[in-house]
């Protein structure tokens, strides 16, 4: 089969041979179904079929709308279903894309094709739904195979979307409008843009896009969205409009999202060509999901950083509130489900639970929460339903679908959107959180409907989520939502670290920590204390979204300390991972999940862990404890030590930092310029970092002291221009202590050259490397502030350095620079557990240190980081620090270390022994 032979048959048509033949699907089992849209009848025919999930041709191509219509129809008769379209040229691929608890989402995605297009991905989609002959696959199976397949075009959409948001919004600015008053009016166009196309309840479809087509241009255009956005906001009994205005047939709407008066100057024409585009786009492919990520295309990148802002997928949202509590729920419904007391009390917890994301941007994780929750509570009524019927004696069921039985269910819905609640400082974002939540109310609603017969009418809009414009950490969070049991909070505040934040935010961190603030703690911390404040002894349960420094490195003893000591526990984590954000240009980094309840035993710890440097799918473990490392082991939490606790340990140096504005250091391409010039080629060495140790790349610095001639500093040309830069910048830096070096610019700004050869350790290597790289350097060569300097004349400290135990220490509570991993000598190295050793055992990591020194000359033209290539280091090497590994695992005593988590538990207990803290497994 070929993908040439697919194509062929779906341009001739030949649906039937196309799945039957070459997919392996089965024969049809439905009649014809002849529906009629709109005084036009319309013709499916079944061409092929799989546990349920049918195939159906219909030889027309309507308009898209009215192809919704009619998927409508079909449903009826055929849940799970693609429907193909076709005239002689054109045909549409239509799938309904849905979410994966309860379809809230169900949606058509419309996969265009042109008869002769080889260029489509249409042959790759038909390929990845082939069933082998002898194949069982389950129908689930197939489904998740038909949503990787088909639901690729919500992407697309999206794109196009935020496109035309983008479009929008540069015409409002060009027109002058203020920020604010944009920002209103482009939530209420969405509003409109989602009212035409999602059959909302008592609203005409496309009745916002003939309005603007047939009763606007562009001179007129601002007069009358003002005078729509009135009628909008005014109740029916107050209206006073004249007969046949085109106005009458807009419902109230209020709520809030209308009331407020807003100005709108003159529209530019391409504002309402841009208008007329958003009208002809089908709002509904976008899952109100991404409508967050969505806007933020109209902010800049720089804000987007500014702010620490990093927009959410569902995927990383699911991450966060399925253990949270949708596991939970899910699970207790399975058990009650031939159990209706059961699913009663079950159905009245989840109408006690209220949401608070206090760093809500756009509402993502409100929006998906609520989703899942509507589509659970779905599933409940769906259940208490069909108990009910098979109770009732008097109705007689035989032959009777009980979806399409009629039920009035409105007034149990007990999951509503004033359950939930947000703040966000931006008033740009937090609008859109309100309207996005009102969208997501109404898909629900309108699955209740296909289950039940009716649903909910939510206009005028009387029930709303509580969105507050504020700044989450100057504000009394039990203002937005007085603290209970039953609240919940979560989301994804903003990361920035010690280096970014502007001044408001280190003016939150000292109030929010106190006279305990660090300087270290990265700024999304201060809603993990705001968050145990608020709950007080209260039990509860939250979870955030946060950069990895939470849970690494010198912050975590700070943060953690406060949460463990209040009583509260690691109920969930993701470990380090890297975060994928659906808002373009977003900044790549890595996070962790932690969530936290008050639980001792229930439900037990689950920890997910991820592949070295973030990547791929995480493997969830039930464990008996996570602790501040997001390990399974004790609550231990590693302080750094002014000294090594191993007196036969060296003192680790950090070394030399020019802080020179580039003016002491020598790149490459100024070689040659430093040379030539006899008076400062004296005063050049070769100056190594993390990066040069590693790929033995070169670069050189000007070092000069005061023992030097520093008349030198005035007769070379060269010298005297780059001791002027470094004086300019220092004087022009905010520290004191800089400027207190302009006098010297000759000089480093900070000195620790070793006199004698000594052992470089890089301060940052990639995680993915099974061994720390550290090799020897001559005095005169100058390390950088990038490495780390000790003397080590026998090769001990290589030893020590180059085993798997010492890495994995430093992976496991050293800092991260995104995966990358860190060494530090007051956190890493000197609170290294290593157990006091004797005189001969420090003979034995000697011996074993000198195998690695020799294989490494045995490779001489490699550079560190080959020699070390996590998949290619060569077999002598290898077996080296195998041996440096065997005799540095006895030293730890009789021990099974097959993995990283037994040299962890190892680690800890050894750690707990040396500081006297309760070791418990």
């Amino acid at each position: 089969m070929t993908e040439y032979r697919l194509l062929d048959l779906v341009d001739s048509q030949d649906f039937r041979t196309l799945f039957i033949d070459e997919l392996g699907w089965g024969n049809p089992d439905h009649p014809d179904l002849k529906l009629e849209v709109d005084d036009r009848k319309y013709v499916f025919k079944q061409v092929a079929g799989y546990m349920g999930l049918r195939i159906w041709h219909c030889p027309v191509l309507p308009p898209r709308k009215v192809q919704r219509v009619l998927d409508e129809l079909v449903g009826k008769d055929s849940h799970e279903r693609l429907i193909i379209f076709t005239d002689e040229q054109h045909q549409d691929w239509r799938w309904p894309r849905r979410s994966q608890l309860g379809s809230t989402n169900a949606k058509l995605l419309a996969h265009e094709y042109i008869v002769g297009d080889r260029s489509t991905h249409l042959s790759q989609r038909l390929q990845a739904i082939e069933l082998d002959f002898d194949e069982e696959l389950h129908l689930v199976e197939l489904l998740n195979r038909m949503r990787d397949a088909f639901d690729k075009e919500a992407e697309t959409a999206s794109v196009q979307a935020a496109r035309l948001m983008s479009a929008l919004y540069g015409e409002l600015e060009a027109s002058g409008i203020e920020d604010h008053d944009a920002t209103l009016l482009l939530a209420r166009l969405l509003f409109l843009f989602f009212g035409d196309d999602a059959e909302m309840k008592g609203w005409e479809t496309g009745l916002f896009q003939s309005f603007i087509r047939d009763r606007t241009t562009e001179n007129t255009l601002h007069n009358d969205l003002q005078a729509l956005f009135h009628v909008l906001r005014t109740s029916p009994n107050t209206r006073k409009l004249p007969v046949g205005s085109p106005f009458d047939r807009f419902r109230y709407i209020n709520g809030g999202l209308y009331e407020e008066s807003i100005n709108i100057s003159p529209l530019t024409s391409a504002f309402r060509n841009y208008l007329l585009e958003a009208c002809e786009f089908d709002w509904t492919i976008i899952s109100p999901a991404v409508f967050g990520s969505m806007f933020q295309t109209v902010k800049s990148k720089e804000a987007r950083r500014h702010g620490g802002e990093h927009y959410t997928t569902e995927e990383n949202i699911l991450k966060t509130i399925r253990p949270l509590f949708l596991d939970e729920y899910t699970e207790r419904l399975e058990d009650a489900w031939d159990d209706k007391a059961k699913l009663t009390k079950l159905h009245n917890e989840l109408g006690r639970l209220l949401f608070l994301d206090p760093a809500c941007g756009c509402g993502n994780f409100l929006i998906v929460a609520y989703r899942e929750l509507r589509a659970l509570e779905l599933e409940i009524l769906k259940r208490r339903r069909d108990l009910d019927i098979i109770d009732n004696t008097d109705i007689k069921i035989s032959g009777v679908d009980r979806a399409q039985l009629s039920f009035d269910v409105t007034g149990d819905i007990k999951v509503t959107l004033d359950h939930f609640f947000g703040i966000e400082i931006e008033e740009w974002p937090a609008r859109i959180a309100e309207t996005a939540m009102l969208l997501v109310d109404h898909l629900a609603n309108q699955r209740m409907a296909q289950e039940f017969g009716y649903a909910p009418d939510r206009l005028p809009i009387k029930i709303a989520p509580t969105i507050h414009h504020a700044n989450a950490l100057r504000l009394d969070w039990n203002d937005v939502v007085e603290a209970s049991d039953d609240v919940v909070i979560l989301g994804n505040p903003p990361f920035v670290g010690g280096r970014t934040k502007d001044d408001e935010q280190k003016y939150d961190m000292q109030e929010i920590w106190g006279g305990q603030y660090i300087g270290d703690l990265d700024y999304v911390t201060c809603w993990y204390v705001k968050a145990v404040k608020y709950y007080g002894k209260l039990r509860g349960r939250w979870a955030f979204v946060s950069t990895n420094s939470i849970c690494q490195g010198i912050p975590v003893p700070n943060l953690w300390r406060p949460i463990l000591e209040a009583g509260w526990r690691c109920r969930f984590a993701h470990r380090s991972f890297q975060w994928e954000t659906e808002a373009p240009g977003g900044a790549a980094v890595h996070v962790s999940i932690v969530g936290f309840d008050r639980s001792k035993t229930s439900p037990k710890p689950v920890l997910w862990t991820y592949p070295e440097g973030g990547r791929g799918e995480g493997l969830g473990t039930s464990v008996s404890r996570i602790n501040p490392y997001l390990i399974e082991g004790p609550n231990l939490l590693v302080e750094s030590r002014l000294r090594p606790f191993n007196s036969k340990f060296e003192q680790v140096n950090y070394a030399n930092k020019p802080s020179d504005g580039g003016n002491l250091v020598v790149t490459e391409e100024e070689y040659e310029e430093i040379v030539q010039d006899p008076i400062a080629a004296k005063y050049l060495r070769k100056f190594i970092g993390a990066k040069e140790l590693l790929h033995d790349l070169d670069r050189w610095c000007l070092w000069i002291d005061d023992n030097d001639d520093l008349e030198d500093l005035n007769r070379s040309p060269i010298l005297a221009e780059r001791m002027a830069g470094v004086k300019d910048m220092r004087n022009a830096s905010k520290a004191a202590s800089t400027r207190a070096k302009a006098g010297t610019p000759y000089k480093f700004g900070q000195i620790q050259q070793p006199s004698t050869d000594y052992l470089a350790i890089p301060k940052t290597v990639s995680t993915l490397r099974r061994f720390l790289p550290v090799a020897y350097l001559s005095p005169d060569i100058i390390a950088s502030d990038k490495v780390y300097t000790v003397p080590d004349p026998d090769g001990f400290l290589l030893g020590v350095f180059s085993s798997t135990m010492f890495i994995v220490w430093m992976k496991t509570i050293g800092g991260r620079l995104k995966s990358d991993v860190s060494f530090s000598n007051k956190l890493t190295y000197n609170t290294f557990p290593m157990p006091i050793i004797t005189s001969s055992q420090r003979q034995s990591i000697i011996d074993a240190a000198s195998l690695i020194v020799g294989a490494r000359k045995a490779h001489r033209g490699l550079s560190l980081a080959r020699m070390y290539d996590p998949l290619a280091m060569p077999s002598d090497l290898l077996a080296a620090h195998d041996e440096v590994d065997r005799v540095i695992d006895k030293i730890f005593g009789r021990v099974d270390v097959r993995d990283e988590a037994d040299r962890q538990k190892v680690l800890f207990r050894n750690y707990a022994i040396l500081t006297k803290q309760e070791f418990l497994l």
